[in-house]
This record gives C-alpha cells, sequence and structure tokens, in this order.
C-alpha cells in the first residue's frame, strides 16, 4: 500500500488542504440540485425504456457503509435482472445477471446519478472514497490494512480510486484502492476534486466505465 501511495504523489505532487467542509458541502448541495434536471430526464426515459430491455422496478437500493463506519442507503437505477445477489467481498462482479439497457448504464456511469438524492440528505459528497456494499465492508474492515480510515470524509458518487483504478474485487486491487483513497483524504482541495470529476465526465462521454 505505501509503495503505490508514493506512486501516486510521484504522479500528481502534494498538495495542501484547502477544500473546507463547509464550502464542500454548499458546493456539493448547489451542484447536486443542479443535476435534478438530468435526473428526472433519465428517470422519464427509463420509464419507457425500462419494460422493453430492463424488466421491473426502476430504482434499486442497497446498505453501504458510509462515514464513520455507518449504515446507509445508497439509490441507483436498477442495472440487474431482479433476484437476491450471491456475490460475496471478493467475487467479481456478476455480469450474467446485468441487463442490456444496465450495461449502457454502467459504462456511461448513468447508474449512479440517482445518489444526488444521497448528497441532497447529507449522505454522500460529490466526489470521495466510493461506499461499498455494507456486508462486503465488514469483511474489507478486517482483512484490508487501513479500510477503515476511509471513511473518515462522506463517500463520493465518484472517486479518485475509481478514476485511477476502476472497478475492484481483490484483495490486491482494495489495498490499491484504500491507498489511493487515502492518499485523497490527505491532499483533498478544491483542484484535486475538479479533476476528479472531470475524469469522470470523460468516462461518461467515452462509456468507459466497468
Amino acid at each position: 500500500m505505501l509503495d503505490f501511495q508514493g506512486e501516486l504523489v510521484a504522479q500528481h505532487g502534494v498538495e495542501a488542504p484547502h477544500f473546507s467542509p463547509i464550502s464542500k458541502r454548499v458546493f456539493d448541495k448547489s451542484v447536486a440540485t443542479l443535476l435534478l434536471v438530468p435526473l428526472v430526464f433519465c428517470a422519464t426515459l427509463l420509464v419507457l425504456l425500462n419494460p422493453f430491455a430492463n424488466p421491473g422496478r426502476l430504482w434499486f437500493w442497497q446498505q453501504r457503509m458510509g462515514k464513520d463506519c455507518k449504515p446507509f442507503y445508497v439509490l441507483k437505477f436498477r442495472t440487474m435482472r431482479e433476484g437476491p445477489s450471491r456475490r460475496g467481498a471478493f467475487d467479481p462482479l456478476e455480469k450474467g445477471r446485468v441487463t442490456v439497457l444496465g450495461q449502457f448504464l454502467r459504462r456511461a456511469r448513468l447508474d449512479e446519478l440517482p445518489q444526488v438524492i444521497n448528497v441532497l440528505r447529507g449522505e454522500m459528497s460529490l466526489i470521495g472514497p466510493r461506499p461499498d456494499c455494507y456486508e462486503h465492508a465488514v469483511v474489507y474492515a478486517q482483512q484490508v490494512p487501513g479500510y477503515t480510515a476511509r471513511h473518515s470524509v462522506l463517500p463520493g458518487i465518484s472517486g479518485y480510486a475509481q478514476t485511477q483504478i476502476g472497478y475492484v474485487d481483490s484483495f490486491a486491487s482494495i489495498s490499491r484502492k484504500v491507498a489511493a483513497d487515502l492518499y485523497y483524504i490527505d491532499q483533498a482541495c478544491f483542484g484535486f476534486d475538479m479533476r476528479i470529476a472531470w475524469r469522470t465526465i470523460i468516462v461518461i462521454l467515452t462509456r468507459s466505465g466497468r
């Protein structure tokens, strides 16, 4: 983990944090309010498309681990066929359950758009460590060094580890994600958040998500 953190510093330099919690919260709520417009548009479009390409509920709630390791529920557009998940903490994504429309939503990261509601509720930030499924997070907290420390800030809709590393499902890749998250927390500032936001926009436009 320490070697990877050194690699991150070498790539991006060191910046003194200057994004206060209050200014970050005001920024988050302002942008999240603006994002309600595309959220309503996407939800309306999916109401029309779901019966043909993704039958079932529009929304999907999942318990995740948030700030201070407390559980909360994230809101997403559903991308998988209905049914209980059997995926373990270190198992790969159940790609066989992802619908055709769901695959598009995931690649464009549009499945995460409803989480602007979580931001407005004060449970998430626009940028921060991505929250993991609570049951999986409990396992990571027991086995991955430094994992609980990444929960000292609000989780984000997008994050540095997500744009730097991508989807993770193994002990080694989760350890790299933790290192990236801790680096972000240590170097958090407005400019850093804007770089992450820009990289997220690129992923959305190129549909290069997971």
